[in-house]
């Protein structure tokens, strides 16, 4: 018997951590060649880690919760010599792969050589343990065990000498990691859960109605922020020193962890480093909403959304103006603009603002962006995007005006150089020849780097748009 340690790969783009959001093994178990052994959350996705090694775990590094970094143990595997994993027939699969030595980041979803399509979903199954230091897996005040694991020690538990373990409760059927977190957050047990989804698949309503039933709060308000005071403090979420306030409450302080850590990290450093300058421009959509109408009622069965259109006039503007295709590298002293436009689509999802990124959008045809689009944005707000799809934009498109405000002065997706951002469309009194009348009206904002352009190149990329905006046939003579 050989022992393999597995550690946690550099899952992209420079992530340097993950929290482990599931395991889904547990010590004792046999796990095969790429199976799925832990779900871990990074900066920018939920990802499923499959393991190189066959064999026996005998070691869960870290616990549900905890945040491990890249390099670090993960899972121990027991491993028999020739790759039998319990003395039986060799498995083949046993050699650790050069992409994993290499932490490529290819251990993501769908990654691997289909030999893990047996999933575990059960929890892993904490027995009580100590180890060299006496230390027991006793349960704390709040009802979290602290084991060896949590501190950095893998967990060792003697399979032989353990009681058989008890029949398992039928599995949830779970789909999104979306439902399991916000389940996790709001203290809902899955298998006490009825799916209402196709069959019998947990839904996010699900879990909610649930929650309102376990903690009376209203759906849109998670249990872990209700009744601060009366609950201890955890390492994860703790009360704000100076006691509590006026009517017993205590602060809530949340920990900048995970995706929101990563932007604002992000957006520090865009504003320590970009000399951003806005400007604006009030623009009528009469036309664009007319136009979008025709083409939709021409061809129904291939909608194409107001976003959309947008989109299209961006890459119009970019391809007359490119210096705002760019970024600018600092240690080389020198502005790159990008041969193709990588369009981010910035996105409010339950795990924070998101840029998805189209890759060569100027190569899609208005319907392909349309397309595109509703199917990116809707794998962002469920949490199915890799890594990859969310980082190299080279411009972004911002529409706030779902929120119903009129304007903003966005702050540059870093390290890119500009960003369009779109107010919501309303009626306005607008004189049109001379006349006044009520239009469609919707404010425009470009946020640019000053250091790529000056403000005509701006202004006439803004202008440029509006005016494809109010005509739309300038689109068509410009595509």
């Amino acid at each position: 018997m050989t022992e393999k340690v597995f550690l946690l790969p550099d899952l992209g783009e420079g992530l340097a951590e993950a929290e482990i959001v599931q395991w889904r093994v547990a010590v004792g178990d046999t796990v095969t060649v790429d199976q799925t052994v832990v779900e871990v959350e990074t900066a920018k996705a939920v990802v499923d880690v499959p393991c190189p090694y066959a064999g026996r775990v005998v070691a869960l590094h870290g616990a549900e919760g905890e945040v491990r970094p890249v390099g670090q143990p993960l899972i121990t595997v027991a491993e028999s010599v020739g790759g039998r994993a319990d003395g039986g027939e060799p498995t083949g699969h046993a050699v650790y792969r050069e992409e994993e030595r290499a932490g490529s980041g290819n251990v993501l979803i769908g990654y691997g050589t289909g030999h893990g399509s047996s999933r575990r979903r059960r929890r892993p199954r904490l027995a009580a343990a100590t180890d060299a230091s006496g230390a027991s897996d006793a349960p704390t005040a709040s009802g979290a065990a602290v084991t060896p694991a949590a501190a950095g020690r893998p967990v060792a538990v003697a399979v032989a000498d353990r009681e058989p373990d008890p029949p398992e409760p039928a599995q949830p059927l779970v789909i999104s990691p979306i439902v399991r977190r916000l389940a996790r957050e709001r203290g809902v047990d899955l298998t006490t859960v009825r799916g209402s989804g196709p069959g019998g698949v947990v839904r996010r309503a699900d879990v909610e109605a649930a929650a309102r039933d376990v903690t009376g709060a209203p759906a849109d308000v998670p249990a872990r922020l209700t009744a601060v005071s009366d609950r201890p403090a955890t390492t994860g979420q703790q009360p704000a020193p100076g006691g509590p306030g006026p009517v017993g409450a205590q602060d809530l302080v949340i920990p900048l962890t995970g995706i929101r850590r990563t932007i604002a990290d992000k957006l520090s450093r865009s504003r320590r480093e970009i000399p951003e300058v806005t400007i604006w421009v009030d623009a009528d959509a009469t036309g664009l909403l007319e136009t979008r109408a025709a083409i939709n009622s021409a061809r129904p069965d291939r909608p194409v959304s107001i976003l959309a259109l947008f989109a299209r006039i961006c890459l119009s503007g970019l391809r007359r103006y490119p210096q705002l295709n760019a970024r600018v590298d600092t240690e080389g002293q020198r502005i790159v603009q990008s041969a193709g436009v990588h369009l981010g689509i910035a996105a409010q999802t339950d795990r924070g603002l998101v840029v998805p990124v189209l890759r060569d959008a100027e190569r899609l045809t208005t319907t392909e962006l349309a397309a595109e689009l509703a199917a990116t944005t809707a794998a962002a707000r469920a949490g199915e995007l890799p890594p990859a799809r969310l980082t190299g934009g080279t411009f972004t498109l911002n529409n706030y005006g779902v929120f119903g405000v009129d304007g903003s002065t966005p702050i540059i997706n870093h390290p890119e150089a500009a960003l369009l951002g779109i107010g919501r469309i309303v009626d306005k009194p607008w004189v049109v020849d001379g006349q006044l009348a009520v239009r469609k009206v919707t404010q425009l904002s470009l946020t640019f780097d000053h250091r790529v352009c000056d403000g005509g190149v701006a202004g006439g990329f803004l202008r440029h748009v509006a005016d494809c905006v109010e005509q739309p046939a300038l689109l068509i003579a410009t595509v």
